[in-house]
Order: C-alpha cells, then sequence, then structure tokens
C-alpha cells in the first residue's frame, strides 16, 4: 500500500489516496502507521476519498486508532495532495469532513501548492454542541478544578470539541502531566482538545495542545482556530491574530459578523513510500 506522509506546521499524518488504495481496518492502520519507533510516525492516518456532496472526503483517525470529525491542519494537506498529484486541477476546493463540508483555496506556486486557506465554518458555543458539562448558552472563562488545582477555560466547538485556557507561560508549562487530566475530565463527555494560550500581544499568542488521542502534537489548527476565537471572547485579541505553536505559525481570522473563522496556512510533503505488510 503506498502513502504519503505530509505535515502543516508539523501536525503530521500519512496519507492513503483511496482512489488507488484499499483501507479494510482504518483504526488498526493508523495505530500501525503512527507509531514513531515501529511505524512511519505520525499524529494519526488521513484517507482521502471519492464524495457524493463534495469535491473529496477526508476522513481522519487519531494515532490511538480514534475516528477525528476535523483537523485543520491535515485539510491543508489534502488539498496540496490532490492539486499536486493532478487529481485534480481546481483550486477552489471542497472537502467533506465529518464536521461538515469545508471550502479551500489554494495558493500555487510553480505549479505546486504553498498555503492554503480554509474556510473552517462558524464555532459552536452551546455546551450540548461542544459537549461540555456546564449550565448556560455559552462557557467563556469557567473555573474547573484538574489534578487539584484551579484553572479557567473557554468551551469552544470547531467541529470538534476544545477548551482553552490562559497561562503566564507555554514554555514551562507540564503538559504531559496536565494534558491527560483535562483529556478524560468528567466535564468532557467526548474528551478533549486542550489549548494552553499565551497572550503576547492583540495580534499575537503562542500556543500549546494535547490533542484527544494523540497527546501533545506540535500544531493543530481547528485549537488554533479555538485559541483566537477564544482570545476575543475574553478581549485578548483583535478578530485576526498570529499563533504561533512548536512547528509553525498559522493567521487566524474571525469574521464575527458573518460568523467564520477562516485559516491560512502552510502544506508540505515530507515523503512517499509502500507499506509492504
Amino acid at each position: 500500500m503506498k502513502f504519503t506522509k505530509m505535515q502543516g506546521c508539523g501536525n503530521d499524518y500519512v496519507y492513503i489516496n483511496c482512489f488507488e488504495e484499499n483501507v479494510q481496518d482504518a483504526p488498526a492502520l493508523a495505530r500501525k502507521v503512527s507509531d514513531r519507533h515501529f511505524g512511519i510516525g505520525s499524529d494519526g492516518l488521513i484517507l482521502i476519498k471519492s464524495s457524493e456532496i463534495a469535491d473529496f472526503t477526508m476522513e481522519m483517525y487519531n494515532a490511538d486508532g480514534s475516528q477525528g470529525e476535523m483537523c485543520g491542519n491535515a485539510i491543508r494537506c489534502v488539498g496540496k495532495y490532490v492539486y499536486d498529484h493532478h487529481i485534480t486541477d481546481k483550486t477552489d476546493l471542497t472537502i467533506e469532513t465529518l464536521a461538515g463540508i469545508k471550502f479551500l483555496i489554494l495558493s500555487v506556486r510553480e505549479g505546486k501548492v504553498d498555503e492554503v486557506t480554509v474556510d473552517m465554518g462558524v464555532p459552536a458555543f452551546t455546551p450540548n454542541q461542544i459537549p461540555v458539562a456546564a449550565e448556560g448558552e455559552r462557557v467563556i472563562d469557567a473555573p474547573i478544578l484538574v489534578g487539584e488545582k484551579g484553572y479557567h477555560f473557554t468551551a469552544v466547538s470547531m467541529g470538534n470539541p476544545h477548551a482553552v485556557i490562559f497561562v503566564e507561560d507555554t514554555k514551562t508549562l507540564p503538559i504531559a502531566e496536565i494534558g491527560p487530566l483535562f483529556e478524560h475530565h468528567e466535564r468532557f463527555p467526548e474528551r478533549i482538545n486542550t489549548e494552553f494560550v499565551q497572550i503576547l500581544d492583540k495580534e499575537n499568542i503562542n500556543m500549546r495542545v494535547w490533542e484527544r488521542g494523540s497527546g501533545e502534537t506540535l500544531a493543530c489548527g481547528t485549537g488554533a482556530c479555538a485559541s483566537v476565537v477564544a482570545s476575543i471572547l475574553n478581549g485578548h485579541t483583535k478578530d485576526e491574530a498570529t499563533v504561533h505553536m512548536l512547528g509553525g505559525d498559522l493567521r487566524i481570522r474571525y469574521d464575527r459578523k458573518g460568523g467564520h473563522v477562516y485559516m491560512t496556512g502552510s502544506a508540505v510533503e515530507v515523503f512517499s513510500g509502500e507499506i509492504t505488510d
């Protein structure tokens, strides 16, 4: 089975072209290829498939084999893959995901896609839409006790659930210790992606992320979107900001009048190969 390794801001996935390959057990394959010692090494598995309602379908699996709804970094790479591998010649694409249809604009330079803007859709704030166990219409700067320590979080869904925590310094954060505690906290019935955000100024934030099913990753596109939306709701940033992550930067714009969030960032093909067993 042929595969391609791709990354967006260091958020790396193994991509399978299902127009040419047949995947029988996607969760098992995701666990196999994601292992960084005995496999290819990745944050998960992406299957590129046909769609009856969009140009393509992106099917996403986390490193532990669980299926995810949406990944902003991965979907940019899907756009690059289908254009660079001549599956389409369109630079405006629609991609079907479990979080709905997403719209992509491809920036092409010398015949290759180097940057992609994604309409990430409308964020959801209602607790049962995220989901999070909470009262009221929105969860903004709400207290939560995690590992006997108190935090405040803002809950946002970008098609998948996010809890955004504002911290003084992301560099010294014991994320390996507290990340799993947030992920499996009783207030998050479907687990949670947790973003730890340091405000630099009105247009720049630092972010580290603990993704459910994958642990800490170098970047998270939906998490970057959720972080900027949460920063705006808490009065920390303007409606457009750059998110600095361990793997690189993303530009996020929240059109509050139209309700949509737009993400712009790179997409990179790392290498291709073949799985023989």
